[in-house]
């Protein structure tokens, strides 16, 4: 059974009244893989949704991500706010399975529009906080000379950094690999460098990670830490 027909048979099994479904993520894509899952959207007119499930239909891994047209816009909302939304590209991206009364094609419109505009600016508080988190790894790593600690260490630089550099150029932020995928269009060959300033770390070399790193930093300020200040919360 394909995608598209295992897609429609899931939402027919589970929720056969549904209003609409989509099918996104890489299935549909030159990037899948033999574990690709079918990650489907589905939108009722109310209870059981919202929710989210994982489950097996035949050969096929499946997450379900079950909305009413109110909880959809609820959950985007506050995605879009974290400047990473899953839902929202889904819908935007993926397949219309169907469309039994119109609602389908409203929110995927309304996707693409969102998505087109972009996220949210990041503040220059948030940028400092970045710059920060980062500097402090930085001092981590070089003082730090052991190879388990810096094993964890370098790995959380990496991902940091990759997601400064996404707030930077204006993009979507990401995680796993829907990181590595928005780097390649908003900085291109940081990805390579990262991955290559890693390697590097793990064979006791940390050099180019912190060339790669403060050339990021350097975008918005360069390293932060003397003067760094945050209130608390009562």
């Amino acid at each position: 059974m394909d995608a598209i027909e295992a897609a429609r048979a899931v939402v027919e099994e589970h929720h056969p009244d549904a209003r609409a479904a989509f099918l996104g993520g890489s299935v549909l894509t030159g990037r899948r893989t033999a574990m690709s899952d079918l990650d489907i959207v589905v939108l009722l007119h109310g209870s059981p949704a919202p929710y989210r499930a994982s489950l097996r239909h035949g050969e096929w891994p499946v997450e379900m991500f079950v909305h009413t047209e109110t909880t959809w816009h609820a959950f985007v909302e506050r995605e879009v706010r974290n400047r990473r939304s899953p839902l929202l590209w889904m819908c935007a991206d993926g397949l219309l399975l169907f469309d039994a009364d119109g609602v389908g094609t409203h929110l995927a419109a309304e996707a693409s529009k969102l998505t087109a505009a972009g996220p949210p600016t990041v503040s220059a508080e948030e940028i400092d906080d970045c710059r920060y988190a980062i500097t402090d790894l930085l001092d981590d790593l070089a003082g730090s000379t052991d190879q388990s600690e810096r094993l964890f260490i370098a790995t959380e630089l990496v991902r940091r950094t990759g997601e400064l550099a996404l707030a930077v150029g204006g993009s979507w932020n990401g995680g796993g690999k829907w990181l590595a995928r928005r780097l390649e269009t908003t900085a291109p060959g940081l990805s390579m460098r990262l991955h290559d300033g890693l390697r590097e770390v793990l064979e006791g070399r940390i050099e180019s990670l912190v060339v790669a790193v403060d050339e990021v930093l350097e975008q918005v300020g360069g390293r932060l830490w003397v003067g760094y200040k945050r209130g608390g919360t009562p």
